[in-house]
């Protein structure tokens, strides 16, 4: 009987603490050991020349997710976490959307449902709220978060979304209370839906303009007031998908103050820029995303 179901050899492992070469012995899907000249495997992969590093983990991704006006997400579970597996990433934490009137747990079970038969991969989930009544303040947001959902979004734009301030103020409470961390998307609703009514009265509808009606300045000031509602409870918060320096500077300055204030920023923001908007065509329009590229 050989010691490990897997054993791979010779590679070079590289961790976020320090890099050396070493054997790997897999049993039951899980690393059992690390060192030179491991027992035989019953399947041995030699990894001479190459690097090892362990499975990546993207915490923010949509995957076979519905929109308020029945849109789905292109990827289903099996699609989206076969290409995680094939870039190297092993977890994935999408998001299950509650839409208003829904229950949140509802909602939750719903998408274990779509995932568990598809996924190949390990995922988790954040949860979006969008309808944060008595109920789900009360009881289902508590009790997601006893049971390890600790971790939540909510929107300052997109009408079917949006939270008030009266209402992100509450997501907020719930979140000190219970220890949870809230996730926000932080742009100006009002001011992304009043340059979007001047541009369409004017006839400006090609793919450029989306970002000509979501300028820096409607991301910076809700980074700003997703900061001082944050502040006022008195718990951390996290900026998702910073688009640019104006939205960073306001992060950077909560943080100088000793806030607990966190972000992050995705791919489209680093390699995209508004011009790829520009392109004729689909080409233009598949770059569109929000806040857009800067």
């Amino acid at each position: 009987m050989t010691a490990f179901d897997l054993v791979i050899r010779n590679g070079h492992v590289a961790t976020s603490e320090d890099e050396f070469d070493t054997d790997i012995g897999v049993t039951d899907g899980r690393i059992a050991a690390l060192g030179a000249g491991l027992e035989e495997g019953t399947e041995e992969i030699d990894a001479a020349g190459k690097l090892i590093t362990p499975g990546g983990v993207d915490s923010h991704c949509h995957v076979e997710q519905i929109s308020a006006n029945g849109v789905w997400t292109a990827d289903d579970w099996f699609t989206a976490t076969r290409s995680a597996a094939c870039g190297g990433t092993t977890t994935i934490i999408p998001f299950a959307c509650q839409h208003r009137g829904n229950s949140l747990r509802d909602v939750v079970q719903a998408y274990h449902e779509m995932a568990g038969p598809k996924a190949v991969i390990d995922y988790a989930f954040h949860l979006i709220v969008s309808d944060p009544t008595a109920q789900v303040l009360g009881q289902e947001l508590p009790a997601l978060i006893k049971d390890g959902y600790t971790s939540f979004k909510i929107y300052l734009t997109y009408d079917a979304l949006m939270l008030t301030d009266r209402q992100f103020l509450d997501v907020l409470a719930v979140a000190r209370r219970d220890g949870a961390m809230v996730m926000v998307h932080a742009e100006n609703n009002d001011m992304i839906a009043w340059m979007a009514e001047r541009l369409l009265q004017a006839g400006l509808r090609a793919p450029k303009f989306h970002a000509v009606a979501r300028p820096m300045l409607v991301e910076r000031e809700a980074t700003h007031r997703s900061i001082a509602l944050a502040e006022l409870v008195d718990v951390p918060v996290l900026i998702v998908h910073v688009s640019g320096a104006e939205a960073i500077e306001q992060i950077r300055w909560a943080r100088d103050r000793g806030l607990k204030v966190y972000a992050e920023t995705c791919p489209q923001y680093l390699f995209l820029t508004a011009d790829d908007m520009d392109k004729p065509g689909l080409e233009g329009a598949k770059h569109m995303c929000s806040p857009p590229p800067r």
